[in-house]
């Protein structure tokens, strides 16, 4: 069976998508991949994406997002309407897939995704990790801000394990429109709160330093770990190299930890 991974972007970022499913192929167990990749209307570079994923031997589906579905949903220049496709993707994938991977399209894939994909997730929606998990306080402010004290954290949506069989019995899309609605108001970042508000308490949590590691973190990853999760540690362990945030590694004033790794992993991918 393949594996099945869901991307969200436009055109402008064609470029990111291909070295984050670069680094994917190079460094995962199963070469079997189907890519999903919802998008506001067929990429410009739709060619070059069908000719780029011949070369890794994967397997690329587009998929046009009508305009309309999210027109209402409040967006700025940082959190365009693609943001809010992953919600509603059940309804857009098709009917026979059980399960998928959602993943930004910032990411770096260090070693086997393998043993995140298999995770069971049986009872559950949603396998997620949380970046303020030691942080009591913004756990609190998060939980009222969203109203959802039953969630047991607050988790970062860019990695997303999707239990598809059951978001289609239990995800509502009236559910979702209803609470952009009430709550537009506070949602920061808004399809991570909508996700949150309405299924925290059915997401599991995954570890983040080796499936979604924050590179705004690191210096605080390392204290937290007695000076364990080094950048020796991180290229061993860790599978998913999140860079969050508006500093990216791809801009040329990016002064990261991991700029360098980044910069290494795009040039090989950009060589095909």
């Amino acid at each position: 069976m393949p594996v099945n991974l869901l991307f969200s972007i436009d055109d402008g970022y064609v470029d990111q998508f291909k070295v984050t499913l670069y680094s994917i192929v190079q460094n995962t167990s199963c070469k079997d991949l189907d890519i999903y990749v919802l998008q506001p209307q067929l990429l410009a570079n739709n060619d070059e994406i069908l000719a780029f994923c011949h070369k890794l031997g994967v397997s690329y589906y587009p998929i046009v997002v009508d305009d309309g579905l999210f027109a209402k949903a409040p967006t700025t220049d940082r959190y365009p309407k693609t943001i809010y496709y992953r919600l509603l993707a059940h309804e857009m994938l098709p009917d026979h897939l059980d399960k998928i991977l959602y993943l930004d399209a910032d990411i770096l894939c260090l070693n086997d995704m393998m043993s995140l994909y298999e995770l069971d997730l049986t009872g559950k929606l949603y396998a997620a990790a949380s970046h303020v998990e030691d942080n009591e306080v913004m756990d609190f402010i998060n939980k009222r801000r969203l109203k959802n004290q039953d969630a047991g954290f607050y988790f970062n949506s860019g990695v997303l394990l999707m239990n598809l069989r059951a978001i289609r019995q239990k995800v509502s899309r009236q559910a979702i429109f209803d609470y952009i609605d009430k709550h537009r108001a506070v949602l920061f970042l808004p399809d991570q709160d909508v996700l949150n508000g309405l299924y925290g308490h059915q997401t599991v949590l995954i570890p983040e330093e080796i499936f979604n590691y924050d590179a705004r973190y690191s210096v605080l990853y390392l204290i937290n770990s007695n000076r364990e999760w080094d950048l020796d540690w991180v290229i061993e362990h860790t599978v998913f190299l999140h860079f969050c945030g508006r500093d990216k590694p791809w801009k040329k004033d990016y002064r990261g930890r991991y700029s360098g790794l980044y910069k290494y992993i795009a040039r090989q991918a950009w060589k095909l």
